[in-house]
Protein backbone atom coordinates (compact mmCIF):
# COMPACT_ATOMS: atom_id res chain seq x y z
CA UNK A 1 0.00 0.00 0.00
CA UNK A 2 1.43 3.53 -0.80
CA UNK A 3 2.25 5.40 2.42
CA UNK A 4 -1.07 7.54 3.25
CA UNK A 5 -0.55 11.30 2.92
CA UNK A 6 -0.15 13.06 6.82
CA UNK A 7 -1.85 16.10 7.61
CA UNK A 8 -1.97 17.58 11.04
CA UNK A 9 -3.69 20.38 12.76
CA UNK A 10 -2.20 23.24 14.58
CA UNK A 11 -4.85 25.26 14.87
CA UNK A 12 -8.88 25.10 15.50
CA UNK A 13 -9.65 28.60 16.04
CA UNK A 14 -7.47 32.32 16.67
CA UNK A 15 -5.96 32.43 19.57
CA UNK A 16 -5.40 29.05 19.96
CA UNK A 17 -1.61 27.51 21.47
CA UNK A 18 0.56 29.43 19.47
CA UNK A 19 3.39 26.59 19.92
CA UNK A 20 1.48 24.08 18.82
CA UNK A 21 2.92 24.01 15.10
CA UNK A 22 6.05 23.98 16.61
CA UNK A 23 5.11 20.62 18.57
CA UNK A 24 3.88 19.10 16.21
CA UNK A 25 6.56 18.71 13.50
CA UNK A 26 9.53 18.22 16.76
CA UNK A 27 7.40 15.12 17.34
CA UNK A 28 6.69 13.78 14.02
CA UNK A 29 9.23 15.84 11.40
CA UNK A 30 8.31 13.83 8.40
CA UNK A 31 4.70 15.31 8.23
CA UNK A 32 3.21 16.58 4.63
CA UNK A 33 1.06 19.13 5.66
CA UNK A 34 0.34 21.43 8.72
CA UNK A 35 -3.32 22.87 8.58
CA UNK A 36 -4.32 25.92 10.52
CA UNK A 37 -7.93 27.27 10.44
CA UNK A 38 -8.13 30.64 12.08
CA UNK A 39 -11.45 31.83 11.06
CA UNK A 40 -14.81 30.91 13.05
CA UNK A 41 -18.03 33.12 11.50
CA UNK A 42 -17.64 36.32 13.14
CA UNK A 43 -13.80 37.01 13.06
CA UNK A 44 -13.70 38.62 9.85
CA UNK A 45 -15.56 41.42 11.68
CA UNK A 46 -12.57 41.30 14.00
CA UNK A 47 -10.00 41.52 11.65
CA UNK A 48 -12.64 44.17 9.28
CA UNK A 49 -12.04 46.51 12.20
CA UNK A 50 -8.22 46.09 12.24
CA UNK A 51 -8.29 46.87 8.76
CA UNK A 52 -9.91 50.06 9.23
CA UNK A 53 -7.65 51.57 11.70
CA UNK A 54 -4.25 49.92 9.25
CA UNK A 55 -4.63 49.25 5.62
CA UNK A 56 -1.71 46.51 6.55
CA UNK A 57 -4.13 44.35 8.85
CA UNK A 58 -6.80 42.18 8.42
CA UNK A 59 -5.49 39.06 8.93
CA UNK A 60 -4.62 36.49 11.92
CA UNK A 61 -1.03 38.00 13.07
CA UNK A 62 -0.76 35.34 15.16
CA UNK A 63 0.00 32.94 12.26
CA UNK A 64 3.28 35.50 11.48
CA UNK A 65 4.24 34.41 14.68
CA UNK A 66 3.62 30.60 14.05
CA UNK A 67 6.01 30.98 10.95
CA UNK A 68 8.81 31.69 13.33
CA UNK A 69 8.71 29.49 15.57
CA UNK A 70 9.33 27.00 12.72
CA UNK A 71 12.63 29.00 11.14
CA UNK A 72 14.67 26.17 13.05
CA UNK A 73 12.89 23.76 11.44
CA UNK A 74 12.88 24.63 7.86
CA UNK A 75 16.63 25.37 8.52
CA UNK A 76 17.30 21.74 9.38
CA UNK A 77 15.63 20.88 5.94
CA UNK A 78 12.01 20.40 6.86
CA UNK A 79 9.59 20.23 4.25
CA UNK A 80 6.63 20.23 5.29
CA UNK A 81 3.65 22.05 3.82
CA UNK A 82 1.30 24.46 5.68
CA UNK A 83 -2.17 25.62 3.87
CA UNK A 84 -3.99 28.03 6.64
CA UNK A 85 -6.70 30.31 6.34
CA UNK A 86 -5.19 33.00 8.52
CA UNK A 87 -5.14 35.27 5.48
CA UNK A 88 -8.44 36.67 6.61
CA UNK A 89 -9.62 39.95 4.75
CA UNK A 90 -5.59 40.43 3.63
CA UNK A 91 -3.88 37.23 2.34
CA UNK A 92 -1.40 39.67 0.34
CA UNK A 93 -0.65 41.40 3.72
CA UNK A 94 -0.32 38.24 5.28
CA UNK A 95 2.12 36.76 2.62
CA UNK A 96 4.18 39.98 2.78
CA UNK A 97 4.68 39.43 6.47
CA UNK A 98 5.55 35.94 6.54
CA UNK A 99 7.47 36.17 2.95
CA UNK A 100 9.41 39.13 5.56
CA UNK A 101 9.51 36.42 8.09
CA UNK A 102 11.49 33.81 5.85
CA UNK A 103 13.53 36.46 4.03
CA UNK A 104 14.81 37.52 7.71
CA UNK A 105 15.80 34.19 8.77
CA UNK A 106 17.46 33.35 5.15
CA UNK A 107 14.69 31.04 4.38
CA UNK A 108 13.43 32.51 0.57
CA UNK A 109 13.62 29.36 -1.22
CA UNK A 110 10.01 28.63 0.72
CA UNK A 111 7.09 29.62 -1.99
CA UNK A 112 4.14 31.51 -0.64
CA UNK A 113 0.70 31.25 -2.75
CA UNK A 114 -2.32 33.30 -2.01
CA UNK A 115 -5.87 31.96 -2.39
CA UNK A 116 -8.63 34.79 -2.39
CA UNK A 117 -11.84 35.76 -4.02
CA UNK A 118 -14.10 34.91 -1.27
CA UNK A 119 -14.79 38.69 -0.37
CA UNK A 120 -18.65 39.35 -2.09
CA UNK A 121 -19.55 42.03 -0.12
CA UNK A 122 -19.89 44.42 -3.08
CA UNK A 123 -22.45 41.73 -4.48
CA UNK A 124 -24.31 41.66 -1.63
CA UNK A 125 -24.30 45.50 -0.92
CA UNK A 126 -25.80 45.82 -4.95
CA UNK A 127 -28.15 43.03 -4.40
CA UNK A 128 -32.14 44.47 -3.74
CA UNK A 129 -33.72 40.73 -3.70
CA UNK A 130 -31.36 37.76 -2.74
CA UNK A 131 -29.32 36.51 -0.03
CA UNK A 132 -32.12 35.74 2.07
CA UNK A 133 -31.02 34.69 5.91
CA UNK A 134 -30.96 30.84 5.83
CA UNK A 135 -32.15 30.91 9.85
CA UNK A 136 -34.92 33.57 9.39
CA UNK A 137 -35.50 33.83 6.27
CA UNK A 138 -35.10 37.43 6.35
CA UNK A 139 -35.16 39.80 3.29
CA UNK A 140 -31.03 41.05 3.37
CA UNK A 141 -32.67 44.57 2.73
CA UNK A 142 -33.19 44.78 6.17
CA UNK A 143 -29.85 44.80 7.62
CA UNK A 144 -28.20 45.61 3.86
CA UNK A 145 -27.20 49.29 5.10
CA UNK A 146 -25.28 47.62 8.06
CA UNK A 147 -22.70 45.28 6.18
CA UNK A 148 -19.53 44.69 7.77
CA UNK A 149 -18.21 41.97 5.87
CA UNK A 150 -19.58 38.59 3.72
CA UNK A 151 -17.23 36.19 2.31
CA UNK A 152 -18.22 32.86 0.69
CA UNK A 153 -16.76 29.58 1.84
CA UNK A 154 -14.56 28.76 -1.28
CA UNK A 155 -13.08 25.21 -1.66
CA UNK A 156 -10.39 23.14 -1.92
CA UNK A 157 -9.74 23.72 -5.88
CA UNK A 158 -7.49 26.69 -5.60
CA UNK A 159 -5.75 25.38 -2.74
CA UNK A 160 -4.74 22.01 -5.01
CA UNK A 161 -3.56 24.47 -7.88
CA UNK A 162 -1.67 26.48 -5.54
CA UNK A 163 0.64 23.17 -4.41
CA UNK A 164 0.50 21.61 -7.54
CA UNK A 165 2.39 25.09 -8.94
CA UNK A 166 5.41 24.61 -6.14
CA UNK A 167 3.85 26.47 -2.98
CA UNK A 168 4.96 25.52 0.41
CA UNK A 169 2.78 27.60 2.04
CA UNK A 170 -0.57 28.37 0.98
CA UNK A 171 -2.31 31.16 2.34
CA UNK A 172 -6.20 31.39 1.97
CA UNK A 173 -9.19 33.99 3.11
CA UNK A 174 -12.33 32.25 3.53
CA UNK A 175 -12.42 28.71 2.65
CA UNK A 176 -14.14 25.48 4.31
CA UNK A 177 -12.63 24.31 7.06
CA UNK A 178 -12.24 21.03 5.75
CA UNK A 179 -11.11 21.69 2.63
CA UNK A 180 -8.22 22.77 3.82
CA UNK A 181 -7.64 19.38 4.23
CA UNK A 182 -8.83 18.38 0.97
CA UNK A 183 -6.75 20.47 -0.95
CA UNK A 184 -3.64 18.45 -0.30
CA UNK A 185 -5.42 15.31 -1.10
CA UNK A 186 -6.63 16.95 -4.22
CA UNK A 187 -2.76 17.97 -5.20
CA UNK A 188 -0.97 14.57 -3.94
CA UNK A 189 -3.46 12.02 -5.24
CA UNK A 190 -4.44 13.67 -8.66
CA UNK A 191 -8.17 13.05 -7.73
CA UNK A 192 -10.89 14.51 -10.47
CA UNK A 193 -12.93 16.88 -9.25
CA UNK A 194 -15.73 14.32 -9.86
CA UNK A 195 -13.97 11.44 -7.35
CA UNK A 196 -16.62 12.45 -5.19
CA UNK A 197 -16.48 9.39 -2.82
CA UNK A 198 -12.54 9.95 -2.51
CA UNK A 199 -13.49 14.00 -1.80
CA UNK A 200 -15.98 12.84 0.34
CA UNK A 201 -13.30 10.78 2.89
CA UNK A 202 -11.24 13.95 2.74
CA UNK A 203 -13.50 16.34 3.64
CA UNK A 204 -14.61 13.64 6.84
CA UNK A 205 -10.78 13.77 7.28
CA UNK A 206 -10.79 17.37 7.57
CA UNK A 207 -13.92 17.88 9.65
CA UNK A 208 -11.95 15.71 12.44
CA UNK A 209 -8.96 17.64 12.62
CA UNK A 210 -10.59 20.69 12.17
CA UNK A 211 -10.63 21.62 15.43
CA UNK A 212 -7.30 20.66 16.95
CA UNK A 213 -7.23 19.32 20.14
CA UNK A 214 -10.90 18.12 20.51
CA UNK A 215 -10.02 14.88 18.31
CA UNK A 216 -7.27 14.08 21.01
CA UNK A 217 -9.86 14.44 23.95
CA UNK A 218 -10.30 18.35 24.36
CA UNK A 219 -13.90 18.87 24.78
CA UNK A 220 -14.36 15.34 25.42
CA UNK A 221 -16.82 13.72 27.54
CA UNK A 222 -14.20 11.36 29.43
CA UNK A 223 -12.05 14.34 29.36
CA UNK A 224 -11.39 14.25 32.90
CA UNK A 225 -10.16 10.32 32.72
CA UNK A 226 -7.61 11.00 30.03
CA UNK A 227 -4.00 11.02 30.67
CA UNK A 228 -1.84 14.01 30.82
CA UNK A 229 -4.41 16.95 30.06
CA UNK A 230 -1.38 19.49 30.28
CA UNK A 231 -0.44 17.63 26.90
CA UNK A 232 -3.70 17.20 25.29
CA UNK A 233 -1.84 17.09 21.30
CA UNK A 234 -3.47 18.02 18.02
CA UNK A 235 -4.15 15.54 15.45
CA UNK A 236 -2.71 13.73 12.54
CA UNK A 237 -4.67 12.34 9.38
CA UNK A 238 -3.39 9.58 7.48
CA UNK A 239 -5.49 9.91 4.47
CA UNK A 240 -5.15 6.96 2.10
CA UNK A 241 -5.83 7.62 -1.85
CA UNK A 242 -9.36 5.84 -1.26
CA UNK A 243 -10.51 8.71 0.92
CA UNK A 244 -10.51 7.06 3.73
CA UNK A 245 -8.46 7.99 7.32
CA UNK A 246 -6.69 6.66 10.45
CA UNK A 247 -6.69 10.12 12.61
CA UNK A 248 -3.95 9.82 15.62
CA UNK A 249 -1.35 11.73 17.44
CA UNK A 250 2.03 12.10 17.89
CA UNK A 251 3.82 9.90 20.08
CA UNK A 252 4.18 10.48 23.70
CA UNK A 253 1.81 12.83 23.67
CA UNK A 254 -0.93 13.15 25.95
CA UNK A 255 -4.68 12.45 25.89
CA UNK A 256 -6.48 9.98 23.54
CA UNK A 257 -7.73 8.96 20.31
CA UNK A 258 -10.27 6.37 20.55
CA UNK A 259 -13.69 5.51 19.16
CA UNK A 260 -15.51 8.07 21.81
CA UNK A 261 -13.58 11.03 20.68
CA UNK A 262 -13.81 10.17 17.04
CA UNK A 263 -17.15 9.93 17.47
CA UNK A 264 -17.82 12.96 19.42
CA UNK A 265 -16.13 15.18 16.84
CA UNK A 266 -17.44 13.17 13.87
CA UNK A 267 -20.83 14.71 14.38
CA UNK A 268 -19.91 18.10 16.12
CA UNK A 269 -21.47 21.06 14.32
CA UNK A 270 -23.03 18.47 11.67
CA UNK A 271 -26.40 18.95 10.66
CA UNK A 272 -27.80 16.45 8.69
CA UNK A 273 -25.38 13.81 8.91
CA UNK A 274 -27.05 12.15 5.63
CA UNK A 275 -26.28 15.51 3.60
CA UNK A 276 -23.26 17.28 5.31
CA UNK A 277 -22.74 20.38 3.11
CA UNK A 278 -19.58 21.16 1.26
CA UNK A 279 -18.07 22.77 -1.63
CA UNK A 280 -16.17 19.90 -2.90
CA UNK A 281 -19.03 17.13 -2.81
CA UNK A 282 -22.15 16.72 -0.57
CA UNK A 283 -21.40 14.00 2.18
CA UNK A 284 -23.03 11.28 3.85
CA UNK A 285 -21.60 9.89 6.83
CA UNK A 286 -24.64 7.57 7.03
CA UNK A 287 -22.43 4.98 5.94
CA UNK A 288 -19.08 5.55 7.65
CA UNK A 289 -17.13 2.65 9.68
CA UNK A 290 -15.43 3.70 13.02
CA UNK A 291 -13.08 1.24 13.90
CA UNK A 292 -10.00 0.87 16.42
CA UNK A 293 -7.08 0.13 14.77
CA UNK A 294 -4.06 -0.10 16.97
CA UNK A 295 -3.30 2.44 20.48
CA UNK A 296 -4.60 5.89 19.45
CA UNK A 297 -5.49 4.77 15.82
CA UNK A 298 -9.14 4.91 14.73
CA UNK A 299 -9.98 4.31 11.05
CA UNK A 300 -12.58 6.26 9.21
CA UNK A 301 -13.72 4.81 5.94
CA UNK A 302 -17.11 4.48 4.32
CA UNK A 303 -17.96 8.22 3.35
CA UNK A 304 -20.10 8.70 0.36
CA UNK A 305 -19.83 11.76 -1.75
CA UNK A 306 -22.05 13.34 -4.55
CA UNK A 307 -21.99 16.52 -6.36
CA UNK A 308 -21.39 19.62 -4.26
CA UNK A 309 -23.79 22.40 -4.19
CA UNK A 310 -24.28 25.17 -6.88
CA UNK A 311 -24.25 27.30 -4.24
CA UNK A 312 -21.31 28.84 -1.94
CA UNK A 313 -22.50 29.29 1.75
CA UNK A 314 -21.89 33.19 2.75
CA UNK A 315 -20.47 33.98 6.34
CA UNK A 316 -21.73 37.63 6.73
CA UNK A 317 -22.02 39.82 9.41
CA UNK A 318 -23.55 43.65 9.81
CA UNK A 319 -23.51 46.22 12.77
CA UNK A 320 -26.23 45.50 15.31
CA UNK A 321 -26.18 47.80 18.20
CA UNK A 322 -23.91 48.05 21.11
CA UNK A 323 -23.90 46.12 24.63
CA UNK A 324 -21.64 45.95 27.77
CA UNK A 325 -21.60 43.40 30.48
CA UNK A 326 -20.73 44.42 34.32
CA UNK A 327 -19.39 42.03 37.02
CA UNK A 328 -19.38 42.38 41.25
CA UNK A 329 -18.88 39.27 43.34
CA UNK A 330 -21.64 39.48 46.51
CA UNK A 331 -20.51 37.49 49.59
CA UNK A 332 -22.34 36.67 52.97
CA UNK A 333 -25.84 35.82 54.00
CA UNK A 334 -28.88 35.49 51.28
CA UNK A 335 -25.88 36.16 48.58
CA UNK A 336 -27.88 35.58 45.82
CA UNK A 337 -31.10 37.09 46.39
CA UNK A 338 -28.93 40.78 47.27
CA UNK A 339 -27.56 40.00 43.70
CA UNK A 340 -30.57 39.69 41.92
CA UNK A 341 -32.42 42.89 43.72
CA UNK A 342 -29.07 44.78 43.14
CA UNK A 343 -29.20 44.25 39.36
CA UNK A 344 -33.19 44.93 39.38
CA UNK A 345 -32.30 48.27 41.29
CA UNK A 346 -29.50 49.22 38.29
CA UNK A 347 -31.90 48.33 35.67
CA UNK A 348 -35.00 50.16 37.29
CA UNK A 349 -32.71 53.16 37.68
CA UNK A 350 -31.42 53.35 34.32
CA UNK A 351 -35.06 53.19 32.94
CA UNK A 352 -36.18 55.56 35.31
CA UNK A 353 -33.72 58.04 33.92
CA UNK A 354 -34.83 57.05 30.33
CA UNK A 355 -32.42 54.41 28.74
CA UNK A 356 -33.72 52.43 26.71
CA UNK A 357 -32.75 48.26 25.94
CA UNK A 358 -33.73 46.05 23.61
CA UNK A 359 -32.31 43.69 26.01
CA UNK A 360 -31.53 43.23 29.51
CA UNK A 361 -30.45 40.38 31.51
CA UNK A 362 -29.29 39.64 35.46
CA UNK A 363 -27.55 37.01 36.27
CA UNK A 364 -26.32 35.27 38.86
CA UNK A 365 -23.12 32.97 38.26
CA UNK A 366 -22.83 29.85 40.08
CA UNK A 367 -26.44 29.43 40.49
CA UNK A 368 -26.63 27.31 37.16
CA UNK A 369 -28.33 30.76 35.86
CA UNK A 370 -25.77 30.47 32.66
CA UNK A 371 -27.88 27.52 31.21
CA UNK A 372 -30.78 29.66 30.15
CA UNK A 373 -34.32 27.80 30.00
CA UNK A 374 -33.13 24.96 32.33
CA UNK A 375 -34.50 25.31 36.03
CA UNK A 376 -31.34 24.77 38.52
CA UNK A 377 -31.86 21.85 40.91
CA UNK A 378 -30.28 23.32 43.39
CA UNK A 379 -31.12 25.82 45.81
CA UNK A 380 -29.46 28.84 45.99
CA UNK A 381 -30.44 30.10 49.51
CA UNK A 382 -27.60 28.58 51.35
CA UNK A 383 -24.87 29.65 49.07
CA UNK A 384 -22.69 32.39 50.67
CA UNK A 385 -20.89 33.89 47.09
CA UNK A 386 -22.37 34.78 43.81
CA UNK A 387 -20.99 36.88 41.20
CA UNK A 388 -23.65 39.24 39.48
CA UNK A 389 -23.83 39.71 35.85
CA UNK A 390 -25.21 42.40 34.93
CA UNK A 391 -25.86 42.94 30.88
CA UNK A 392 -27.58 45.32 28.07
CA UNK A 393 -27.86 45.52 24.51
CA UNK A 394 -29.38 48.90 22.35
CA UNK A 395 -29.71 50.31 19.31
CA UNK A 396 -27.53 53.22 20.27
CA UNK A 397 -24.19 53.72 22.77
CA UNK A 398 -25.26 56.36 24.60
CA UNK A 399 -27.81 54.11 26.98
CA UNK A 400 -25.03 51.22 27.03
CA UNK A 401 -22.31 54.19 28.04
CA UNK A 402 -24.99 55.08 30.67
CA UNK A 403 -24.96 52.16 32.64
CA UNK A 404 -21.65 51.37 32.55
CA UNK A 405 -21.15 53.90 35.09
CA UNK A 406 -23.57 52.24 37.08
CA UNK A 407 -21.60 49.45 38.70
CA UNK A 408 -19.40 50.90 40.83
CA UNK A 409 -21.76 52.95 42.62
CA UNK A 410 -23.15 49.62 43.85
CA UNK A 411 -19.92 49.38 46.35
CA UNK A 412 -21.60 51.94 48.10
CA UNK A 413 -25.23 52.05 47.77
CA UNK A 414 -25.63 47.97 47.01
CA UNK A 415 -25.79 45.59 49.47
CA UNK A 416 -23.28 44.45 52.17
CA UNK A 417 -20.76 42.14 50.71
CA UNK A 418 -20.37 43.24 47.19
CA UNK A 419 -16.59 42.91 46.58
CA UNK A 420 -14.39 41.76 43.42
CA UNK A 421 -14.91 45.10 41.82
CA UNK A 422 -11.15 45.37 40.21
CA UNK A 423 -11.42 45.24 36.26
CA UNK A 424 -12.63 48.67 36.17
CA UNK A 425 -15.47 50.34 34.47
CA UNK A 426 -16.90 48.26 31.57
CA UNK A 427 -16.66 48.42 28.03
CA UNK A 428 -18.76 49.74 25.50
CA UNK A 429 -18.56 46.65 22.85
CA UNK A 430 -20.24 46.77 19.22
CA UNK A 431 -22.55 44.29 18.39
CA UNK A 432 -22.22 42.02 15.38
CA UNK A 433 -24.75 40.76 13.79
CA UNK A 434 -24.51 37.07 11.92
CA UNK A 435 -26.41 36.62 8.44
CA UNK A 436 -25.94 33.65 6.74
CA UNK A 437 -26.90 32.96 3.44
CA UNK A 438 -25.72 31.50 -0.15
CA UNK A 439 -24.33 32.73 -3.32
CA UNK A 440 -24.14 30.83 -7.17
CA UNK A 441 -20.98 29.67 -7.22
CA UNK A 442 -21.09 31.01 -11.17
CA UNK A 443 -21.57 34.51 -9.14
CA UNK A 444 -17.73 33.93 -7.29
CA UNK A 445 -14.23 34.10 -9.16
CA UNK A 446 -11.23 32.31 -6.73
CA UNK A 447 -8.29 33.19 -7.69
CA UNK A 448 -4.52 31.98 -6.43
CA UNK A 449 -1.55 33.52 -7.17
CA UNK A 450 1.96 32.19 -6.32
CA UNK A 451 4.27 34.98 -5.37
CA UNK A 452 7.74 35.68 -6.92
CA UNK A 453 10.21 34.52 -4.45
CA UNK A 454 12.10 37.11 -2.72
CA UNK A 455 15.79 37.51 -2.42
CA UNK A 456 17.63 38.01 0.71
Amino acid sequence: MPHPLTIANASAFWGDQPDAAARLVAAVPDLDYLTLDYLAELSLSIMAGMRAKDPAAGYARDFVDVVRSLVPFYRNGGKTKIVTNAGGLAPEACAAAVQAEMAAAGLSRLRIAIVKGDDVLPLLKASTGNFANLETDAALVTVADRLVTANAYLGAAPIADALRAGADIVITGRVADPSLTVGPCLAHYGWNANDYNRIAGATVAGHLIECGAQVCGGFSTEWLSLPHPENTPFPIAEVADDGSCVITKPPGSGGAVTLETVKEQLLYEVGDPGRYLSPDATVSFLSLAVESVGCNRVRVSGAAGAAPPATYKVSATYRDGYKAHGLLTIFGHDAVKKARHAGDAVLHRLRAAGCVYRESLVECLGTGASVRGIVSRMSDTHLVETVLRISVAADTKEPVERFTKEIAPLVTCGPQGVTGYATGRPKVLPILGYWPCTIPCDAVKPQMRLLPAVNH
